[in-house]
């Protein structure tokens, strides 16, 4: 009696052979941050010598308000890189002694940056079964967004910080003599520190919209 014929059988596992993908953009993240990264190293080595911003000797009391405002104008030109830094370092000193602002600072961050900026539009959200759209997502994050920096005290406390800081800012620019600063030597009005801001953020846009589309 001839035996039966024996069927190859292929088993596959149970999720049907579809491997999961993570629901972030993790490419186009490196590629920001890659990005952010060379661009505040551009910016931060067009900075001035520090020692040219404290130097007493050049330090004088204006005459009028016509001179304090030239002074400031002049000052803020030639110093804007180490400006940008002093105010960075007033907010994040503002920021380390206060843990919890800092924490949900970053909680919101986070929330824009893995739920809508770099989520691709063929993952989306499911919480308890439902499934937000991505303009139902956008209203969350702007409603978040409104609700921690103006009904909490993290807003408060970020006004507070940028007050102090533009006022030493003010107050160092008016007392600053900036008849030895050579102001031909500026770079273009569209290169700087703050150039990546444009840059990075045009990119994070293009990209949002074409995964959206």
């Amino acid at each position: 009696m001839a035996s039966p014929t024996i069927l190859p059988v292929s088993s596959r596992p149970s999720g049907g052979g579809s491997q999961s993908q993570v629901p972030v953009a993790t490419p186009a993240f490196r590629v920001f941050l890659s990005r952010l990264s060379s661009s505040i190293r551009h910016g931060l080595s067009q900075r001035r010598p520090w020692y040219e911003l404290i130097d007493r000797s050049s330090m004088a009391r204006p005459n009028n308000l016509t001179e304090v405002s030239s002074r400031i104008r002049r000052n803020f030109t030639y110093f804007k890189v180490n400006y940008v830094v002093f105010l960075g370092l007033v907010l994040a000193l503002s920021l380390v002694t206060h843990p919890f602002s800092l924490l949900v600072l970053l909680l919101l961050l986070a929330a824009w940056l893995f739920l809508y900026i770099f989520r691709t539009s063929d993952h989306p959200i499911v919480v308890f079964g439902r499934t937000f759209s991505n303009r139902e997502t956008l209203g969350f994050l702007v409603v978040m967004t409104v609700v921690v920096v103006f009904l909490t005290t993290v807003g408060s406390l970020l006004i507070s910080a940028l007050m102090i800081g533009m006022a030493l800012v003010c107050l160092h620019g008016a007392f600053r003599v900036p008849e030895d600063l050579f102001m031909d030597e500026q770079e273009p009005d569209n290169g700087g520190f703050l150039s990546f801001l444009g840059g990075a953020a045009s990119s994070v846009a293009t990209e949002t919209v074409s995964s959206r589309v």
